[in-house]
């Protein structure tokens, strides 16, 4: 098969050097070549899988008929079945009736099996890599598969080891593990109890899901992570907790009173093959039943936001006051805003003059509580049970924006999966902007500490005028305020440890993280871009 040929190292990857080398058999020039990459490695994750070299193979075959190349017209050459495989130099094929059940038009034509043997193309040798000098930790970009599995190493072999040292994880996230990198992108859902977020999931689904319960009443009491599985079945908290090839391993540091309101929901839809969709809790409105919680509700949330692709904030045009509990929940998305859309859902219960009030209402609460000009993208629509269509009868002039807007919606929704690499680098890089923010700032602290007598009064003497020792980092490391954590919570965590306790400032272990964020992630992304560069 030509697939066994281009990927030279057989671990079902098709790096940018061996599609440079296979990809040259076409013919064609470096920018027909660069557009034929980019969109068949649509999730920019540096390689192509065995799906995406078809995909690229058709792409060929299009661009040496002399058509443009961009999806649409994919799409159209393979829903009128006019594609054929291309010419490839060297690679002669066996002409042969298609495999019986097969709609793969390569298959069809006999140039993806049977392939007469012919030695691939010489590959390009790689530059030699210059000598390391004594004590370069740098990453040896030839043995990294792709791009997550750079994050992971770079993660691992370099900043894991830091935000242990200074304690990073009681303060800002608990530590990454490989399951998170691997993890599929995700939406995380919030909102006060009854706007329609079991209903939205249900939508997007088609159906319900396990344990799926609606009711204009408080309906969902629980967490419950949405995900792929082709055996319908409901999953407990601490079960999923504990599996390590999953990404929920860091919710055991909120105890089993979280664990025991938490579990996954498998069933087989093809949207979750892709997104994984996170139910919560309606938010409540009263003391009580904030303090009757027996979690930590809104830093479950946080934790939550923090490795969500998207967050959606759902409002009901008849509740559009903001509990005092969803101000908490929407102000520990900070750094996170650009991940948050706000859905006036059941827009279409209302009339269009009565709308027009309600969006008003909605952008002045919203802006008391975003603390920010800018206001995210704010979809209106109505996230009814799969057949149950928009409601024509309130606002008949407005069916037709209601379906624009939620055709808006769905794209940012589907364009997650191509945006899921990129979201991973930023993650990254954010966090490690934080953890070095965070080293510096205990380093700081930790150079003030005398070395015999007088700890304890130094350390309630530093903690009492932090906001200053905040400015003298600020300053003396040129770091933008916004970066900096809130000085009271701050206090609060490092209430609980000695300062004396932590390492001595040590300038090579402060410098790990920004040659990390100077050197190391640049030249991942510029190792996996695309391999005929930007045309």
């Amino acid at each position: 098969m030509w697939w066994s040929l281009a990927d030279s190292d057989g671990d079902g990857r098709l790096t940018g050097q061996d599609a440079v080398a296979f990809f040259g058999r076409s013919g064609l020039d470096r920018k027909a070549l660069s557009r034929v990459w980019a969109l068949s490695d649509s999730r920019g994750a540096g390689f192509l899988d065995y799906e995406g070299f078809v995909r690229a193979m058709k792409l060929i075959s299009m661009a040496q008929s002399g058509l443009e190349l961009n999806l649409s017209n994919l799409q159209e050459q393979e829903t009128m079945g006019a594609l054929s495989a291309p010419l490839m130099e060297g690679l002669d094929a066996v002409q042969q009736g298609p495999p019986q059940g097969s709609d793969n038009p390569f298959e069809a034509s006999g140039y993806m099996a049977n392939m007469a043997p012919a030695p691939p193309a010489a590959s390009p040798q790689p530059a030699p890599s210059k000598p390391r000098r004594k004590g370069d930790q740098r990453m040896d970009m030839r043995t990294v598969t792709s791009l997550v599995d750079g994050l992971k190493r770079i993660y691992a072999e370099k900043a894991k080891a830091i935000e242990q040292l200074y304690k990073f994880d009681s303060f800002y996230a608990p530590l990454l593990g490989d399951s998170d990198f691997d993890a599929k992108p995700s939406v995380l859902l919030l909102g006060q109890y009854s706007t329609g977020k079991t209903t939205f999931i249900k939508h997007l689904l088609g159906r319900e899901y396990p344990g799926a319960h609606v009711g204009p009443e408080p309906t969902t009491d629980r967490f419950v992570v949405v995900m792929h599985g082709h055996e319908e079945k409901r999953t407990p908290g601490n079960t999923l907790a504990v599996q390590k090839d999953r990404p929920f391993t860091g919710l055991t540091a909120f105890g089993t009173a979280f664990l025991s309101k938490f579990e996954g929901a498998q069933c087989d839809c093809r949207l979750l093959e892709e997104v994984t969709l996170v139910d919560t809790p309606g938010v409540l409105s009263g003391e009580k039943q904030r303090i009757d919680r027996s979690y930590a509700f809104i830093d479950v949330c946080r934790w939550f936001a923090g490795r969500c692709d998207l967050i959606l904030l759902l409002f009901d045009p008849h509740k559009l006051d903001i509990s005092d509990e969803f101000k908490e929940v929407i102000s520990s998305l900070k750094g996170h805003e650009d991940k948050v859309r706000i859905v006036l859902n059941k827009a279409d219960m209302v009339t269009q003059d009565q709308l027009m009030r309600v969006y008003g209402a909605l952008m002045f609460s919203l802006g008391k509580v975003l603390k920010t000009p800018e206001v995210p993208r704010v979809y209106l629509g109505s996230f009814n049970e799969p057949g149950k269509g928009i409601n024509a009868e309130l606002n008949p002039g407005g069916v037709q924006f209601f379906e624009r807007e939620q055709a808006g919606l769905m794209k940012d929704l589907l364009d997650i999966p191509a945006r899921s690499c990129d979201r991973k680098v930023n993650e990254l890089v954010k966090r490690l902007r934080y953890a070095r923010i965070h080293t510096l700032i205990i380093a700081h602290l930790r150079k003030q500490m005398p070395t015999m007598m007088g700890k304890a009064k130094k350390q309630e003497q530093l903690l009492a005028n932090l906001e200053q020792e905040f400015e003298k980092v600020m300053h003396e490391h040129r770091l933008p305020k916004g970066d900096f954590p809130g000085c009271a919570g701050f206090r609060e965590i490092l209430k609980s440890f000695d300062l004396s306790k932590f390492p001595k400032p040590d300038k090579k272990t402060e410098g790990v993280l920004t040659d990390v964020l100077e050197n190391d992630i640049p030249a991942l992304l510029k190792h996996f871009d695309n391999p005929y560069g930007d045309m």
